[in-house]
């Protein structure tokens, strides 16, 4: 374990994003990551048909351009951000660019319930943002695991979602350097694991 628990690790994290993001590395980082991103929409994206984007805070990387590029190439494309219910799972909500949202508890902008024109969707794709990673091989297999902000809303909504769509594609999306080891941190039991990583290095399977 990191320091005196998770809570440090992650406002050490987040510092260290802070900072990368105003480094003179990240513009090539970000732009490899959003290539990679874009070769996986022009393949797998083919049979997609919601996709799950997140509004980005505190530096996470903004992939919205994309995602909207994306749902422009086709009719049948559509986009959906997370609204935060109270008792902390998640329910995604379609989205077009331009769209009213309005801040949460964590002032991060969501969309309203009450919008009529906006239903819930369920997404057949999700892409979680990181604030660390891990992954570990279980049985010859690779899993890859999400450090968040400690809410546990998507490990909550993943379980259920994946119950109803076991075909349901999760991303996470982070950088090379927010990989953890198992001395600072380890999925406990109630994570769900990711089905990909996508970072500068690719795409992780």
């Amino acid at each position: 374990m990191h320091g005196n628990s998770p809570k440090t690790l992650r406002q050490d994290l987040l510092k260290q994003r802070k900072e990368f993001a105003a480094g003179q590395t990240y513009a090539q980082a970000k732009d490899r990551l959003i290539t990679s991103l874009n070769q996986f929409l022009a393949g797998d994206g083919k049979l997609l048909h919601a996709v799950a984007v997140y509004w980005p805070i505190q530096d996470e990387l903004d992939l919205r351009p994309v995602l909207i590029a994306w749902a422009n190439q086709s009719p049948g494309r559509r986009l959906a951000l997370p609204y935060a219910r109270s008792d902390k799972h998640l329910d995604f909500y379609e989205w077009q660019d331009g769209d009213v949202l309005s801040p949460s508890q964590y002032g991060v902008p969501e969309p309203s319930p009450n919008n009529l024109s906006r239903p819930i969707i369920a997404p057949d794709c999700i892409l979680i943002p990181c604030v660390g990673w891990s992954s570990s091989v279980e049985n010859g297999k690779t899993y890859y695991w999400r450090l968040g902000y400690g809410g546990g809303y998507f490990d909550r909504t993943l379980a259920t979602l994946r119950k109803n769509n076991p075909e349901l594609v999760c991303i996470g999306i982070g950088f090379d350097w927010q990989k953890l080891n198992d001395v600072q941190w380890s999925a406990q039991t109630h994570d769900e694991p990711l089905d990909l990583l996508l970072t500068e290095s690719g795409l992780l399977r």
